[in-house]
């Protein structure tokens, strides 16, 4: 007779041998897949695996410190930025780390669909021992957008002739041995790390989409750190022995993404309208599981962005239904909207990576059927939401959104709204605001430049803000100095090491 296999057991069967090759390996796992050795694509992996570095690093408050360039400094006439490398830099590959090197990958960077696309650089050199940057015109903003991961560095030998990543090579405390994308990262500790050896002797990366299987990797033991938890594996976890359950809030938001071209969408009355049938407060409580119903775009954590004094985006059902009627629309003999023979029935796009992503679009679906909306929801890959953004066909899209892809958000707004992204709002058009986000990024700016940004999103709504996030991870108590960074920047990977 057989006997039933225990949980950890029967995951353990489940998982690939790999996976369990090497019990001196720290393990994560996260929703993410990998999609390349470029970290254009896949580099945020990279650098929270502590693989691939920037020349700009950045805390967990978002000040900018120094990284593989140790100072840089600007001309006069802010055209022109030099970036010092720092010495004794080795590769992975025991190349050294030089100005020639760095200028190699970035300009390998600004050639694809990386952050330095909505930079106005002209140029990128090695002088010495400096990379220098000249730009089109000022851009205060540049040494944030070199803390972001597209721009990571990797060595001379990693790029192919047409500029395509062949192998991963960064200079990093952690030196990658194994990459199989989508899923699998193995990196062994590299001696020569600038900052001073690990204390681990190896790291791997897994990427498990269903936020269930990394639940029970973090329970049986075979994850040391899981992030991404969602809020049932979180009230589960939180009474294993074994694990802590941290969480931090981050500058990052679930949005509701509208195509204002549609007749559904195409006025602020409309879009308010919308915004007043969703009970943010309800919706955060019963599927995040924490108070974090967004009142404007940016979170409070985010100092300078966030304005007190901004009226809130309240909830009430029926004040949107009486906005929805004073723009035409009528309930039909089903109690969908019409208007002008047009029913009010759209498609609501969104993705499983993140585990609450489909469970807040049903609520929605619910929250817009209650005030005459019919919306079909469709969770199928990330992917697809740019995709049809730049085909036109996007009616609605659910999913969350990253303000400190750069550690000042500026950078996001450019890339989103100055005037238009695939992530940001779709058919939206604002002159004032597409040209105060560029001139903040490239004269800098203080708070009051910052609230009118904030205030102008609030009053036109052109993607709807639902939540804000925290990040939920789980910790192995077998391991100490993992870091929950709000920028998701790192894990604390070169620091942590195993209790005995």
């Amino acid at each position: 007779m057989l006997r039933p296999l225990s949980i950890a057991a029967l995951f353990a069967t489940l998982l690939p041998m790999a996976a369990l090759a090497d019990p001196s390996a720290l393990d994560v796992a996260a929703p993410f897949e990998i999609k390349s050795a470029d970290p254009v694509l896949s580099g945020d992996i990279f650098q929270k695996m502590d693989v691939v570095e920037t020349l700009v690093n950045a805390d967990a408050s978002g000040t900018l410190l120094p990284s593989l360039s140790d100072g840089w400094k600007v001309s006069d006439d802010r055209l022109t930025w030099r970036f010092h490398i720092r010495p004794g830099v080795t590769f992975h590959d025991g190349s050294p780390l030089t100005a020639k090197a760095a200028a190699l990958a970035l300009n390998w960077s600004s050639k694809k669909e990386g952050i330095l696309t909505r930079a106005p650089v002209a140029s990128i050199a090695a002088e010495g021992d400096d990379v220098v940057i000249t730009l089109l015109k000022p851009f205060a903003a540049l040494p944030a957008f070199l803390a972001e991961y597209r721009t990571g560095i990797l060595a001379p030998a990693a790029y192919a002739d047409d500029g395509a990543v062949t192998a991963l090579i960064g200079t990093g405390a952690f030196k990658a041995t194994k990459l199989e994308p989508p899923m699998t990262l193995e990196a062994e500790r590299f001696d020569g790390y600038w900052g001073g050896a690990a204390k681990i002797p190896a790291v791997r990366y897994s990427g498990i989409s269903r936020s269930e299987t990394r639940a029970l990797m973090a329970e049986a033991g075979d994850a040391e750190v899981v992030v991404n938890l969602d809020p049932a594996s979180v009230a589960r976890l939180q009474s294993v022995d074994s694990l802590t359950v941290e969480s931090v809030s981050l500058p990052r938001l679930l949005l509701l993404k509208v195509n204002i071209g549609l007749p559904f969408f195409d006025t602020v009355e409309e879009r308010k309208a919308l915004s007043l049938a969703i009970d943010r407060a309800g919706l955060a409580q019963a599927v995040l599981r924490y108070p974090a119903a967004a009142t404007q775009m940016f979170p409070p954590a985010m100092t300078g962005w966030h304005d007190d004094r901004l009226e809130g985006l309240g909830y009430d059902a029926n004040a949107a239904k009486a906005a929805f009627a004073a723009a035409g629309w009528t309930p039909g003999a089903d109690g969908i909207l019409e208007n002008d023979g047009k029913r009010f029935e759209v498609e609501l796009l969104t993705y499983p990576d993140r585990p609450e992503l489909p469970l807040t679009a049903a609520v929605l679906e619910q929250m817009f059927r209650d005030v005459g909306i019919a919306v079909t929801i469709n969770s199928t890959n990330s992917s697809e939401i740019p995709a049809k953004h730049a085909a036109g066909t996007l009616q609605m899209a659910l999913f969350a959104r990253n303000f400190a892809l750069t550690p000042d958000p500026i950078g996001t707004l450019l890339q989103d709204y100055a005037p238009t992204g695939d992530w940001g709002a779709m058919g939206w058009r604002n002159a004032y605001f597409a040209a105060a986000v560029q001139r903040l990024a490239s004269e800098g700016g203080g708070d009051a430049d910052r609230s009118a940004l904030a205030t102008t999103l609030n009053s036109e709504l052109p993607v709807l803000p639902i939540a804000w996030y925290q990040q939920r991870v789980a910790v192995s108590k077998k391991v100490k100095g993992i870091v929950i960074d709000p920028y998701e920047r790192s894990l604390g990977l070169k620091s942590a090491e195993f209790v005995e």
